[in-house]
């Protein structure tokens, strides 16, 4: 099969949009730069379809890989017939090409391969074709030094058939199936651990079942976790009698002496080598998938943060709230510079409240502030209402904004390098102001994972999950368009074509020529070549430049389509850009070219209306109750204004301003039957829960999400 039909079959798309979408790929087009301005290529696909053909093409081609390993293992071995090499080119997946090449593969010394060398194999063939009358008399002539008895040679004659019936496709492929069908996955505490204080977070799976297709992710992750951390013993298990009954169905012909000799064998076949390797095999695949959907969870959650509702360019002033440490103040400009910091101690020990109150007042007016940010670690809340009561001379919000990663930022060679004259507490604050000015251009900073807000991010497949986190950053920078001459290093790396060198040589070009002043000078950058700048400069914006096309996401390949359309209407590009009731009334059919057609045309239109649009919401001021201090202040019934902080599969988790965090459970959420807990609630979105279960002890809160 070839890679375009194998890529068809999977995903269902037109040919040419998969054709000319592999095309795109191969020339190295990233995926935002192809589903924003090669629709007419792709058939107007979207950054999901591409990425399903990015998928199944690094599939197709790592079995096309593994297919030329195993030809030239067969090869170098001899064995290799026209008929085999036929097989092995025939086969559509791993597990097929890997069941083919096992009789062929070169073992380690096994016992059939003893067996085979004591000279039993002959005996094992005719055992096989079950027409032997008198087996002892047969295996009798096999006897010798090396097998003593004539149950020697009967066991190593059983050895060989069990590896022959271990080889047969279809058996594993009924095991398989049984597997796939019937599995239970079970657990069993470790009565040694079971006190253990960390043991306790695993206590329902101390004595749990399940039948493997249906546990949920989650549920599967955190059994496999335990089972990590030596809390629980986990166990596959399928009927074993009915595997066997099958077995033998497949391979008994007729009812001799060769028969319970066979069975033995069938039995030794499906305990030793069988179910061990398909059984491991199925709990791979299921923790494969389980690692998807826990990727899955992870990147729409960052995505939402991400996308997050940024301030803008506002002073802010941001506190890093603390006890004993004292609360660290940061005053930041509209750009996020560092203008001024110092430590306050308002609260216990020191408790040092009117000095505190007088100094964030007199801060707020000497950098004129307009907006304050505080985190959400140890202290927010005391803090929050010690700010709320400061009568400031001109309005201040004030806003609790997530610390999540912000230490792993602030000891970062990133943070050092922007601020290397300042410690990690400085760092920190910094990155929380940030944060509430635009989340997205500080959280790439950070590791994605560091965030957390997604479900044992730590026990999935690393590789996979950083790059599905990569491309839901790259995707979310470029849909809403980068500053080139105020970006940082880390959110320049991010811009399709453009990468961690490209983003050091632009920010150092930056430094010593200026701003740029047109999305042409960006060429000037040193190895920006015309492929880079093909992929990047729809993504880049240049604020008040020479062109004002400059400042939108229409890209310099159409320009010139652009002018025309002025032109026609007799104006200026600069008076035609946002007259919203002229661009309407453009007949886009006039404009359509062998290479543009209407899904650009249309995209033009809309970046024409609203240029440089910033798709995200704005900010807003939210306010936990200020009677709830801490979890032994909640009340069942109680109805509470919350923010939601994270979201899986079985749930949303919500801050309500205690240091634990509420779940709202699935069934929670909605009286209706719940598929996709994003249907219902995004990250960050501000809520009324409704307190239903408080467990102090185990520190476990219920809500139900409030219409």
């Amino acid at each position: 099969m070839q890679l375009l039909s194998y890529i068809i079959q999977q995903t269902q798309l037109s040919s040419k949009s998969v054709e000319n979408t592999i095309s795109l790929l191969n020339e190295d087009a990233t995926i935002p730069f192809i589903s924003r301005y090669r629709k007419e290529m792709t058939g107007n696909l979207d950054e999901v379809q591409i990425g399903d053909i990015v998928k199944f093409k690094e599939t197709f081609e790592a079995l096309e890989k593994r297919k030329l390993g195993v030809l030239k293992a067969l090869k170098e071995q001899n064995i290799l017939t026209t008929e085999l090499e036929k097989k092995v080119n025939a086969t559509r997946n791993l597990i097929s090409l890997e069941d083919l090449y096992l009789p062929f593969k070169k073992k380690r010394k096994t016992k059939a391969e003893t067996a085979r060398l004591q000279g039993l194999e002959p005996l094992a063939k005719m055992m096989m074709s079950q027409r032997i009358n008198d087996l002892e008399h047969t295996a009798s002539k096999y006897t010798s030094k090396e097998v003593a008895t004539i149950d020697d040679a009967l066991e190593g004659a059983r050895f060989i058939i069990a590896e022959w019936i271990n080889e047969r496709t279809d058996i594993r492929n009924n095991i398989r199936r049984e597997l796939e069908r019937y599995a239970t996955i079970s657990s069993k505490v470790i009565k040694a651990k079971s006190e253990e204080e960390k043991a306790q977070k695993f206590k329902d799976y101390f004595d749990w079942s399940e039948a493997l297709s249906r546990i949920p992710s989650h549920r599967f992750l955190a059994i496999l976790r335990a089972e990590n951390e030596g809390f629980i013993r986990v166990k596959i298990e399928i009927d074993t009698e009915r595997a066997l009954q099958k077995m033998e169905e497949r391979i008994i012909r007729t009812q001799n002496e060769c028969t319970p000799q066979i069975e033995l064998a069938i039995k030794d076949a499906y305990k030793r080598l069988l179910y061990p390797s398909l059984s491991n095999e199925r709990l791979s695949l299921a923790k494969e998938n389980a690692d998807e959907d826990a990727i899955t969870v992870f990147s729409k959650n960052l995505k939402q943060l991400l996308l997050g509702p940024p301030l803008g360019e506002k002073r802010i002033l941001a506190i890093d709230p603390g006890f004993r440490s004292g609360c660290k103040i940061v005053c930041l400009n509209e750009q996020g510079g560092l203008e001024h910091n110092e430590t306050i101690f308002p609260h216990s020990p020191q408790n040092k409240t009117i000095e505190a109150i007088k100094k964030i007042s007199s801060l707020v007016e000497a950098h004129k502030i307009e907006a304050i940010a505080i985190g959400n670690g140890t202290a927010s809340r005391e803090t929050e209402q010690l700010v709320k009561k400061i009568e400031f001379k001109h309005s201040v919000d004030v806003f609790v904004v997530s610390e999540a990663g912000a230490s792993i930022y602030s000891a970062s060679k990133i943070a050092r390098d922007e601020f290397p004259n300042f410690d990690v507490t400085v760092r920190g604050s910094v990155s929380i102001g940030r944060r509430l000015q635009d989340p997205l251009a500080e959280l790439v900073k950070i590791d994605a994972k560091s965030i957390g807000v997604g479900q044992y991010q730590h026990d999935v497949d690393q590789t996979k999950l950083k790059k599905s986190l990569d491309t839901t950053v790259e995707s979310c920078v470029n849909t809403i368009g980068v500053n080139i001459n105020t970006a940082s290093e880390s959110l320049l790396s991010y811009v399709s074509g453009i990468g961690p060198k490209l983003a050091e040589n632009i920010v150092n070009y930056r430094n010593e020529n200026g701003s740029f002043t047109s999305r042409n000078a960006i060429k000037k950058v040193p190895r920006l070549g015309g492929k880079a700048y093909e992929q990047a400069a729809g993504f880049l914006r240049i604020k008040k430049g020479e062109n004002p096309l400059d400042d939108s996401g229409v890209h310099p390949e159409s320009y010139v389509l652009v002018d025309k359309m002025a032109k026609d209407n007799n104006i200026k590009v600069s008076e035609f850009i946002g007259n919203k009731e002229l661009i309407q009334k453009i007949n886009l059919k006039n404009y359509i070219t062998e290479t543009i057609g209407l899904p650009t045309l249309e995209d033009i239109i809309k970046e024409l209306e609203k240029p440089g649009l910033d798709p995200r919401a704005k900010a807003k001021v939210f306010s936990f109750d200020k009677n709830i201090k801490t979890i032994a202040d909640l009340r069942i019934g109680q109805l509470l204004p919350g923010i939601v902080n994270n979201i899986t599969n079985f749930g949303c988790f919500v801050d309500v301003g205690i240091k634990e965090s509420g779940l709202i459970h699935v069934s929670n959420l909605s009286d209706t039957f719940v598929k996709d807990v994003s249907a219902i609630v995004n990250l960050q979105q501000q809520i009324i829960a409704k307190v239903i279960e408080v467990d102090v002890v185990r520190k476990r809160i219920q809500l139900a999400l409030m219409k």
